[in-house]
């Protein structure tokens, strides 16, 4: 009967110290959580910086129509570059039209290859309401170098945000800096978010 209790005994104190343990645990990811900052998107520093003039373009979407880039609008422009080839880029495009939607923010896509090629990939990803141009002239001017990569300008013609977008939380991260009034979330959290600009 005494080994029973000392078993008991000694059962209830491993039961209390692995409790303890799992609590100090738990505490150790949480503040490893708090220390890993979300990283946003990768802005390549080339290319027009955030805060200059967009480069103004002129020239019409795939379907003829003629499309204006750069300068004054009714509303930011999320140019998306991207490419029927690029299986990430097919990731990020129902991303992109959602956030664009949510956001009230008009979408262009910008690819650089063939018209025929971009029309199915138009067709493909559901891009009807949105423009899509065939431009490399504009990836020049942004020296895009990787795909897919997507710049916000607001509605008075400024770059705003700009970067590598692999996912939501990277395009997410643009509108986020936008409104923040930083150049990009890595900006905003090497200033300790001391310019909380809503």
């Amino acid at each position: 009967m005494t080994l029973l209790y000392v078993s008991t005994v000694l059962l209830w104190i491993a039961v209390v110290a692995l409790s303890l343990l799992l609590f100090a645990l738990a505490r150790q990811i949480g503040i490893l959580h708090e220390r890993i900052a979300p990283l946003g998107a990768l802005m390549l520093d080339q290319g027009p910086k955030v805060g200059e003039p967009a480069p103004l373009f002129e020239l019409p979407d795939i379907l003829g129509r003629p499309v204006r880039l750069g300068g004054k609008r009714d509303r930011a422009t999320l140019l998306l570059f991207a490419s029927s080839t690029c299986p990430v880029c097919k990731k990020v495009l129902p991303i992109a039209k959602a956030l664009a939607r949510e956001e009230g923010l008009d979408l262009v896509v910008v690819g650089d290859e063939s018209p025929e090629a971009l029309k199915r990939f138009a067709e493909a990803n559901g891009l009807g309401e949105h423009t899509v141009i065939n431009a490399p002239e504009v990836g020049r001017s942004y020296r895009i170098g990787k795909i897919p990569y997507a710049v916000l300008i607001d509605r008075e013609g400024a770059i705003r945000a700009k970067g590598l977008v692999n996912s939501r939380e990277h395009l997410e991260s643009l509108v986020e800096a936008y409104r923040l009034g930083v150049a990009s979330i890595q900006d905003f959290l090497a200033e300790g978010g001391k310019r909380w600009k809503v």
